[in-house]
């Protein structure tokens, strides 16, 4: 019985089934050919590892001379966004060493490819920073806690997420104005619970280790008891963070009975008829992308207005829409269609020897990597494309909060770089076997010390990019915009 998805397992093989591609090689208990050389389990092929990569050498930040300096860098992630909203961007990247951070997941991506890497591969966010988590609504309206946002998404060592978040921590220490003890600590609590965690995964069962560490079990199993109102502060807000609430903010009634965006420049303008009419056409392209179930439910709704919106630090100058949709009794539903620009990851993957990924659509692209990492993802999330430009679509304001790192208080940093760390390998567990990882990363805290070593050293290369932004700034060499 074989065909295009099925090898036959041939004599000797494991009793009367076939073997099956895409599934783990198995044979009955017992009956091993004891004369082929044993296949090591992931958990020894992970400690294996600690001879080519051992866990002290991630400390090392050795800087190319070639590195590109920040302006230029920053120069060069501008190209292809909207030239008028740039400045915008700088001004935000300007702000603070963490805001800068925020803005150049690409530069960092430069250094991280000099790094040493155990070249095991998971699907990452690229850009695993602080800021990065928190709250949003499942399908219904519960709220859910994980990484959200995944605009750099790609296949890239697992590595570079871990060291991205541990010098996020730091920065954002330093912004809040704990000292460097406390930065030091959340940046190494941050890589134990990652540790912690990837060893509870590789414990449990598959399928409980799929949807382990429920956002009731987090405080919990991170210690972050600490942490506990603030999260629910922020999880007051986010219930309230709808589609609905910015729709009363944002719109006004029209004569026809619908309603129609209002002009708050620059963060939302109205866009020409023209405009508005190919993002709405695209919506066409989109619903392919959805599951079928969830068709019936956009049915219901109709197309009323189409506004451009900007959006967060490192996506400023993309092409970003918030669509209006009204059901039968006026109530709104607004989805974003942002544009998916390649990863930033990519070129920098590539100087480390990787293959370069593949994307057939950037915004397909974005959209399966969040399917990837998330436990639950947003229900109408999908992909089209406006005027030949690649976009994602997701719901706009859906229940989301986060909690904002650079204001915590000292005695919470601890407590929200473990939940953080623990999210992180959840995220990565579904893309890597977590006995690999857990095999490298072991028992003891090797790992956490050479990462909270290597996060204030590159926080500190992070405060001296920064320092030379704003004199780029200052002299004229690229324009920033402030308070917006």
């Amino acid at each position: 019985m074989t065909d295009a998805g099925v090898v036959a397992a041939g004599a000797g093989g494991p009793g009367r089934l076939p073997r099956v591609r895409g599934f783990a090689e198995w044979r009955p208990r017992g009956e091993a050919d004891r004369s082929a050389t044993p296949t090591p389990s992931p958990k020894e092929t992970g400690k294996a590892l600690r001879e080519r990569v051992p866990r002290h050498a991630h400390a090392t930040l050795d800087l190319a001379a070639s590195r590109p300096d920040p302006v230029t860098a920053v120069e060069e992630s501008n190209r292809g966004r909207i030239a008028g909203l740039t400045p915008i961007r700088v001004g935000r990247m300007a702000a603070t060493p963490f805001a800068f951070l925020r803005g150049s997941a690409g530069l960092m991506a430069y250094d991280l490819a000099r790094t040493p890497m155990t070249r095991v591969l998971a699907q990452i966010c690229g850009d695993a920073h602080a800021a990065n988590f928190g709250l949003y609504g499942d399908a219904r309206g519960r709220l859910v806690i994980d990484l959200n946002d995944f605009d750099e998404t790609v296949r890239g060592p697992w590595e570079w997420d871990l060291k991205r978040l541990a010098t996020s921590l730091v920065l954002a220490g330093r912004e809040a104005g704990a000292d460097e003890d406390i930065c030091r600590a959340a940046a190494h609590d941050a890589v134990g619970a990652y540790r912690r965690t990837m060893r509870l995964l590789a414990r449990l069962p598959v399928l409980d280790a799929w949807n382990a560490i429920a956002d009731e079990e987090l405080v919990s199993h991170t210690d972050a008891h600490d942490l506990l109102g603030t999260l629910e502060r922020v999880s007051e807000k986010a219930r309230a963070n709808t589609s609905g609430r910015f729709a009363a903010k944002s719109t006004e009634p029209t004569d026809d009975g619908g309603r129609r965006f209002v002009d708050a420049p620059p963060v939302l303008r109205r866009v020409p008829d023209a405009e508005a009419a190919a993002v709405a056409a695209s919506l066409e392209e989109y619903l392919t992308t959805l599951s079928e179930d969830r068709l019936p439910l956009l049915a219901r709704h109709s197309v009323h207005d189409v506004a451009f919106r900007v959006v967060g630090t490192g996506s400023v100058g993309t092409r970003s829409y918030v669509v209006l949709l009204l059901d039968h009794r006026g109530e709104p539903l607004i989805l974003q269609v942002k544009e998916a620009r390649p990863s930033a990851l990519v070129p920098h993957l590539v100087t480390a020897g990787f293959a370069e990924p593949e994307a057939d659509h950037e915004g397909r692209r974005v959209v399966m990597g969040q399917k990837r990492m998330q436990v639950v993802s947003d229900i109408l999330l999908g992909w089209t494309t406006v005027e030949g430009r690649p976009y994602q679509v997701r719901q706009f304001r859906n229940r989301k909060g986060s909690v904002d790192p650079g204001a915590l208080a000292a005695d919470q940093m601890d407590d929200y770089a473990r939940m953080t760390g623990a999210l992180l390998a959840r995220a990565h567990s579904h893309s890597v076997d977590p006995r690999l990882i857990a095999g490298y990363c072991g028992k003891n805290e090797e790992l956490d010390e050479a990462i909270s070593a290597f996060a204030l050293t590159y926080a500190d290369r992070t405060e001296a990019d920064h320092a030379a932004l704003l004199a780029g700034v200052r002299a004229g060499r690229v324009a920033a915009e402030t308070g917006v």
